[in-house]
């Protein structure tokens, strides 16, 4: 099932960057505390109020963003 309904983005918070759950904690704040190394559990100790299920939803978004394709010209 997708965690993606998790994720929001509104004009007037963090700048209109995507949230986890109208909180602000963007997704690149879950992304880069991930790619430098912290473990899931670390995470959601230095930030009680997220869930599991917020970290999933960050590496979906994420995941979905990255996924086009690359067109070149002949």
């Amino acid at each position: 099932m997708s965690e993606l309904h998790r994720i929001t983005s509104r004009p007037d918070q963090c700048g209109g960057r995507p949230c986890i759950r109208g909180m602000r904690i963007r997704v690149k704040d879950i992304l880069d505390r991930l790619a430098s190394g912290a473990k899931q559990e670390d995470i959601l100790a230095d930030f009680p109020y997220l869930e599991a299920e917020d970290i999933v939803a960050a590496l979906e978004f994420a995941a979905a963003r990255v996924d086009h394709a690359v067109v070149r010209a002949g």
